[in-house]
């Protein structure tokens, strides 16, 4: 295989214009959202001096993540998802402007924190829903992998970058500058995605029925769809292994006897594998059964996890991060493309919503877990049991989900329509 093949294609970026828009917008949106990951705890520590008040924030911001990623799948299968996304995008940087103007009073109020946190955590994870529901009216059903491992680059780059970046801005100013400077990038996102044509989903009888029904019917066709809901399972237990980074520090601190530098290299050891992936995957465009390579490397996430509990020196463990990091991307990157190839386009809104909704709550599922585990065993036995389990469940799923490993892509139904 040549490298020209390994190598992912950027050329969507300069042959489809709104795509190009959305690609920067959503740069644009995770920079300020990075920030606020710093800005917000800070703000609320230096006000309160207590980490409860900080879980307690950061907890509204996720209860109405998980509601507005709901509710933005039933809008975005409704309404016009242009619309939606712009109304989403300005009404966070309404909230925006409110954090600022509170962090530059004398005395801020807490309660405003709290209420803003959840207003930018709800419209955010709407606006999020809806611009993942347009993609593959976007870019076309058969560019949908290309344009996944596109915008995965900019989602890895960003993750590392943004939290930085709101440091550096708070450090050197203050934190309200960091919420102004939110502020002006969102408006920045709204202007790009203003030239994006009407995004109407395709007229469908369910559109008479309630909101709750609608979302019902969501989940039933997760539950009868083989390759749908096969998928999104198979995603929810690869969602189990991210928990591995809650312990990292006391991993450094009891295993490797180091400090701030080893934890911060290994923190970023699996991003660093991520953006690797992002930069090699275009081999993926090529396979013939995706699912099945996707299930293979949902296997070697797990065996990763196996081998960080038996890795005995602090190098092998950032190697071993890093692989773990490049196997999780490709895995998250087919599962992606297999559920928007094989859903139709009036269900895309409510399936990516319950996609994103069990991402989230999956990850706080195994965190608790995984932290439970370590109150029983030690460090480097709970991470092995805890990737022997996944494994084993993994080679169910590999045994049992037939249909997953014979398909393609796209349906091909789908893409006749």
């Amino acid at each position: 295989m040549s490298f020209n093949r390994l190598v992912t294609d950027f050329s969507i970026l300069k042959t489809n214009r709104h795509f190009r828009h959305i690609f920067i917008a959503r740069t644009l949106s995770l920079l300020t959202i990075g920030m606020l990951i710093v800005a917000i705890p800070q703000q609320v520590y230096q006000m309160t001096h207590d980490l409860l008040h900080v879980a307690f924030a950061t907890a509204i911001e996720g209860i109405a993540m998980f509601i507005g990623l709901l509710l933005g799948g039933i809008l975005s299968d409704r309404y016009d998802r242009k619309k939606l996304i712009l109304c989403a995008r300005s009404l966070c940087g309404i909230g925006f402007i409110g954090l600022a103007v509170n962090a530059m009073l004398s005395s801020s109020s807490l309660s405003v924190i709290y209420f803003l946190s959840a207003w930018d955590g709800f419209f955010g994870a709407l606006g999020v829903t809806a611009m993942m529901a347009v993609m593959p009216i976007i870019v076309g059903r058969e560019n949908i992998m290309q344009a996944r491992a596109v915008s995965m680059l900019s989602i890895r780059l960003a993750t590392v970058i943004a939290p930085a970046l709101g440091g550096i801005i708070i450090a050197t100013t203050n934190i309200a500058a960091a919420y102004w400077i939110a502020a002006i990038g969102t408006l920045l996102t709204v202007m790009l995605l203003l030239n994006l044509p009407s995004l109407k989903p395709l007229q469908h009888n369910e559109n008479t029925e309630s909101p709750f029904k609608q979302l019902l019917l969501g989940f039933k066709f997760v539950f009868h769809h083989k390759i749908v809901g096969s998928t999104i399972l198979i995603g929810t237990l690869l969602s189990f292994s991210s928990a591995i980074r809650i312990v990292f520090p006391q991993m450094v601190e009891q295993q490797f006897a180091g400090g701030a530098f080893e934890l911060g290299l290994m923190y970023s050891a699996v991003p660093l594998g991520s953006v690797v992936a992002a930069f090699l995957s275009g081999w993926t465009n090529q396979l013939i059964r995706p699912g099945n390579v996707m299930l293979y490397f949902c296997l070697a996430v797990f065996t990763s996890m196996i081998a960080i509990g038996l890795s005995p020196w602090f190098s092998l463990t950032l190697f071993i991060l890093t692989v773990f990091g490049y196997c999780s991307a490709v895995a998250n990157l087919l599962q992606y493309s297999i559920v928007q190839g094989h859903t139709p386009d009036h269900y895309l809104g409510r399936i990516n919503s319950i996609w994103l909704a069990q991402d989230a709550s999956t990850d706080s599922i195994a965190t608790t877990g995984l932290g439970l585990l370590t109150r029983f065993l030690p460090i480097a036995s709970s991470i092995f049991y805890f990737g022997l389990i996944s494994l084993f469940i993994g080679l169910l799923c590999m045994m049992r989900f037939s249909s997953v490993r014979k398909t393609s892509l796209q349906d091909p139904d789908l893409q006749e329509s």
